[in-house]
């Protein structure tokens, strides 16, 4: 267990890192520069000075309002600075500051971004997705979480399978089920995770969106046919099975005597 000192520290970078989470949340399903123009508010333009940027603190600060024109700030913001913040410091207590850390840190850095841009545009960017499905093998050829083999592996079954299921769905309804965003992110954590953990993933992920799904029909907030932020649901579970899924793997049968 590293020291107080050290998860300290990772806690302070998580909540910077978390910062410049938010600038890709907002800014890359937009098409816009993650380094250009300075941060901004986004109602009256104003440019965000430097003591107005401090991670969750600015925010307290301001009580949740742009300095110059008032707007509330999304809450997002702080959620996601602490949120990260606590994921890294999670990610360094269970796998240390090694080559499992860092590619547990990496590979939740990717996921934080990811489940939001889905929930709120319906989009998994390829710029995340194809970035993490490369760093996820070269971890992996570095000693990472799961061996090279695995990863490959991993990463086939992850996009064979929703590609699979698209097919079936189609067949059957005339209509596509998942998109390819969903492929490649199921890619992605399969070459973090391997076969076992993409399978799990996927078994969570789709447990969790049914389970909203029924929820949203029975409260008359959906239909059958409405969209749900699927790869959403995907992240939120590979992060799930990258702290907790050995353990279920174990009561399942999945890592053998």
């Amino acid at each position: 267990m590293p020291s107080w000192f050290v998860l300290s520290a990772v806690a302070a970078y998580g909540l910077v890192l978390g910062s410049f989470l938010n600038v890709v949340i907002h800014r890359l399903p937009r098409g816009m520069s993650l380094l250009r123009p300075r941060s901004h508010c986004p109602n009256c333009g104003a440019t965000v000075a430097w003591y107005d940027n401090v991670p969750v603190l600015s925010y307290l600060v301001l009580a949740g309002r742009c300095r110059q024109c008032k707007v509330r700030i999304p809450v997002r913001y702080p959620l996601v600075e602490g949120g990260t913040a606590a994921l890294l410091v999670a990610a360094v207590a269970r796998f240390g500051l090694g080559v499992w850390g860092v590619e547990a840190a990496v590979f939740l850095l990717l996921l934080v971004p990811l489940a939001l841009i889905d929930l709120e545009h319906h989009l998994l960017p390829d710029w995340l997705t194809l970035t993490g499905l490369g760093a996820g093998l070269v971890a992996s050829a570095a000693g990472g979480l799961v061996t090279v083999g695995e990863a490959v592996v991993g990463s086939v079954v992850g996009a064979a399978v929703p590609l699979a299921v698209m097919w079936v769905y189609r067949l059957v309804r005339g209509v596509e089920g998942m998109g390819l965003g969903d492929v490649k992110l199921l890619a992605m954590i399969g070459a973090f995770l391997g076969w076992r953990g993409v399978l799990l993933s996927l078994c969570f992920g789709a447990c969790a969106g049914a389970v909203v799904g029924v929820a949203l029909m029975a409260t008359g907030r959906g239909r059958a046919d409405t969209e749900l932020p699927f790869g959403t649901f995907l992240a939120g579970a590979a992060a799930l099975v990258l702290f907790f899924g050995e353990a279920a793997m174990a009561k399942l049968g999945w890592l053998g005597p």
